[in-house]
C-alpha cells in the first residue's frame, strides 16, 4: 500500500509505473486476463498508460467510465462499505487508520457476495 507521510519529494500517490506494476502483478497472481474499469483520473488517460494498455491488449481490457459517473463505478460501493465501518474510528495516527482500512478491505475480499452486490448496484454486467 502506498502511504503518503508528507515528506519532501515523497510521491502523494501512484505514478504510471506503479499502476503498470500493480496490473502486471495482479495478472501474475491471478493467472489470467485482467479487466479494469477506470474513472477519469488524469494518470489513467496519459499516453504512457494508453501505450501500456495497447501493448498488452491480449490480456488487458480497460473500460473507461464517463467523466463523472460514481453510480457506474463498483469501487464506490466498496469504499462505502469500508467507510461505514470506520466512521467511529478515532485513529491515533495515519498508520492505525491504514491498518484499519487494510483489515476491512481484507474482510471484504473474502465476501464475494459484497463485491457482487457492488457490481450489481451499478446495473452493469460482467457478461460479454
Amino acid at each position: 500500500m502506498c502511504e503518503y507521510r508528507g515528506r519532501k519529494n515523497e510521491p502523494k500517490g501512484f505514478g504510471r509505473r506503479d499502476f503498470r506494476n500493480l496490473v502486471v502483478r495482479a495478472r501474475i497472481q491471478l493467472g489470467g486476463p485482467i479487466v479494469l474499469v477506470w474513472d477519469n483520473v488524469r494518470l489513467h488517460l496519459t499516453a504512457g498508460m494508453k501505450g501500456f494498455i495497447d501493448a498488452n491488449a491480449e490480456w488487458l481490457t480497460v473500460f473507461q467510465l464517463p467523466t463523472y459517473a460514481p453510480d457506474l463505478n463498483p469501487t464506490e460501493g466498496i469504499w462505502a462499505l469500508v467507510k461505514r465501518d470506520l466512521g467511529n474510528l478515532a485513529a491515533a495516527d495515519l498508520g492505525e487508520n491504514t491498518r484499519a482500512v487494510k483489515r476491512r478491505l481484507k474482510a471484504i475480499q473474502y465476501r464475494p457476495d459484497l463485491v457482487d452486490g457492488c457490481i450489481a448496484a451499478t446495473g452493469l454486467s460482467l457478461d460479454a
